[in-house]
């Protein structure tokens, strides 16, 4: 049993004339703990950042950069990086900012609709990196389809003994199956990342309906 259900049970067994002071009580611990949750949304989203784009780095050598010239996306692909580390670092200001809100929150509807904005903003952010994840994988994968040299001559072998629009469907349905795991295995990342803090969010946000306000 937690503090919060001590609380409220500590509350329970007090005469009427102090309900007004424990919910106080419950609103004020609600708050904290809510405003940690969000602070610690801050941080995650952060240092994921900092990972990609130490990752990123490490990996951006000059062999990485041939391979982008071959695939005819030595162009595009440092537009799209650019674009897509706005849209997180917008993210991040956003998350800054729900927690901000919450700090300054005093009433209890403000609590409940900083969380709820809060909670929406987690769910788009996560949408949109699976989105952006999904459509880098189908970008670099048609042109490498295109391009890649080496893929042209495994075309142009497997053509002469199966038929050329049973290897496309084959070879759609293999970037698919890759496409599909590195998606899954991303979502089940921010599922472990944020889900643990958007649960917590969502029982603070369910507490707080109980309070008489």
């Amino acid at each position: 049993m937690d503090e919060l259900d001590l609380l409220k049970k500590d509350w329970k067994k007090q005469e009427s004339s102090f309900q007004q002071i424990g919910e106080k009580e419950i609103y004020g611990m609600l708050h904290k703990r809510s405003s940690s949750i969000v602070k610690w949304i801050v941080i995650i989203s952060v240092l994921e950042l900092l990972l990609w784009t130490g990752i990123s780095f490490f990996t951006a050598d000059e062999e990485y950069f041939k391979t982008l010239k071959t695939y005819h996306l030595d162009t595009a692909m440092p537009i799209i990086s650019f674009i897509n580390y706005g849209v997180i670092l917008f993210f991040i200001y956003l998350f800054f900012k729900n927690y901000k809100t919450i700090n300054t929150t005093d009433t209890v509807k403000q609590l409940m609709q900083s969380i709820l904005k809060t909670r929406k903003t987690v769910k788009y952010y996560v949408w949109y990196n699976l989105a952006m994840t999904a459509f880098s994988f189908i970008l670099v994968f048609i042109f490498q389809f295109m391009y890649d040299p080496n893929i042209r001559k495994m075309v142009d072998k497997m053509s002469q003994n199966v038929d050329p629009n049973t290897f496309y469907c084959i070879m759609l349905m293999v970037y698919a199956i890759v496409i599909a795991v590195f998606i899954g295995l991303i979502w089940l990342f921010y599922r472990v990342l944020y889900g643990i803090l958007m649960k917590r969010l969502e029982k603070n946000y369910n507490e707080l309906k109980k309070i008489d306000f």
